[in-house]
């Protein structure tokens, strides 16, 4: 990664958090403040703030331990309603505490100019030669990266946060994430 300034939240793909919950044997959940505080989600369930530890602080109510097993299945709840992976890192930004799982919908994060967050390792490579123009990516796109003002789909790699949702849904298999 770049030269940058460390916020609390960066951008992960589902298989970079898939490696952060493996790492772990213990695991609590709360509900998502952001989904709690607003008028609710229409995207996803609340109970999505994952935590590696019983001390890590979360504005979310109902903490409570569960299991690997249970930690695997919110992040396929994640994968299946394309919410954005954003672990966040402990008060001394020595390692990563959690992980959020951010809709488009409610969350603060996306919708708050002012929440800072780190761009992820990766970052999106298209392969215009087989891109059929579909703008099925742009729809899962919270960044904006991906847009179609005419006829041919555009990237702004400045904006590709690395979350990996367009590789997710693109029906000719023509995006992939590479290191940045």
């Amino acid at each position: 990664m770049s030269e940058q300034e460390l916020f609390m939240h960066y951008v992960s793909t589902y298989a970079e958090a898939a490696v952060l919950i493996a790492g772990r044997n213990r695991f609590w959940v709360c509900n998502c403040g952001c989904r709690e505080s607003g008028p609710g989600c229409r995207q996803s369930r609340t109970d999505v703030c994952l935590m590696f530890s019983c001390e890590t602080g979360s504005s979310g109510s109902n903490p409570h331990e569960i299991s690997k097993a249970e930690a695997e299945d919110i992040l396929q709840h994640a994968k299946e309603k394309r919410l954005v992976c954003r672990p966040f890192r402990n008060q001394d930004f020595s390692g990563t505490d959690g992980i959020c799982f951010c809709c488009q919908d409610c969350c603060g994060y996306f919708k708050s100019e002012e929440e800072a967050c780190n761009k992820g390792k990766y970052i999106e490579h298209t392969d215009m030669e087989i891109c059929v123009n579909c703008g099925a990516c742009m729809s899962v796109c919270y960044f904006r990266a991906r847009m179609k003002p005419f006829a041919e789909l555009e990237i702004d790699r400045d904006k590709c946060f690395g979350c990996g949702l367009c590789v997710t849904v693109c029906p000719m298999d023509c995006v992939r994430m590479v290191e940045r």
